[in-house]
């Protein structure tokens, strides 16, 4: 029996941009309005300092992982079923990134430590399950090389399959140092993290590539 042939990738493509835009609003939503008695407002504002950083950290985490998105699908001439089962995950997990945000924030501004542990965990879980997202992304397309624009992108794909296991790895270390060392810990690793991603993001480096539209 004869193989359909590989679908247009448009419309995941237009699905998945919508779903970034939307988790990139909802992150802004988790940034609480403060509620003062008049003349109270500039010192609300600067005390919510852990919701903006939370919400900064998160919006790149976002931003990467879009651009990430944006450079695999450089590559695919098309998509097949399982595939678009396997970008739903991606989307999944990265749609729970307001949730983990929010958390964080929340447990910086009450300032109680175990709230604090609680969130680096609950956070490193959710950025950790949005690495392994990645896992079957490499896996599917390198045995299913009819989904490529070139053959040549398998070697491309087979050097990108190692970040989403660095990121499991490490994310899976720092929710174990923020509950048994110090929150700032994880912390740490988040932002260690974020970079790592960002440097290493193929979409950045096609974005690079991609020469200037000529007048």
């Amino acid at each position: 029996m004869t193989a359909s042939a590989p679908a247009s990738t448009a419309r995941t493509e237009l699905f998945s941009d919508g779903v970034f835009a939307i988790v990139i609003t909802l992150l802004a939503v988790e940034i609480h309005r403060p509620e003062v008695e008049p003349g109270g407002l500039a010192h609300a504002l600067i005390e919510g300092w852990p919701g903006y950083l939370a919400y900064l950290l998160g919006f790149l985490y976002v931003g990467v992982i879009w651009l990430n998105h944006y450079g695999l699908f450089r590559h695919l001439r098309g998509i097949d079923r399982t595939f678009n089962w396997i970008n739903l995950g991606v989307l999944g997990t990265t749609v729970l990134m307001p949730f983990a945000t929010g958390v964080l924030a929340t447990s910086f501004e009450t300032g109680n430590r175990h709230d604090q542990q609680s969130a680096v965990v609950a956070y490193a879980l959710i950025a950790g399950a949005m690495s392994a997202a990645w896992i079957p992304v490499f896996a599917y397309l390198r045995r299913h090389p009819e989904l490529l624009r070139s053959p040549d992108v398998v070697s491309v794909l087979t050097a990108q399959r190692v970040r989403p296991l660095v990121g499991v790895t490490l994310f899976a270390l720092a929710a174990l140092a923020g509950w048994f060392v110090h929150p700032l810990i994880a912390i740490s690793v988040f932002v260690v993290m974020l970079v790592y991603h960002a440097w290493t993001s193929e979409g950045i480096a096609a974005i690079r590539a991609t020469p200037e539209p000529q007048p």
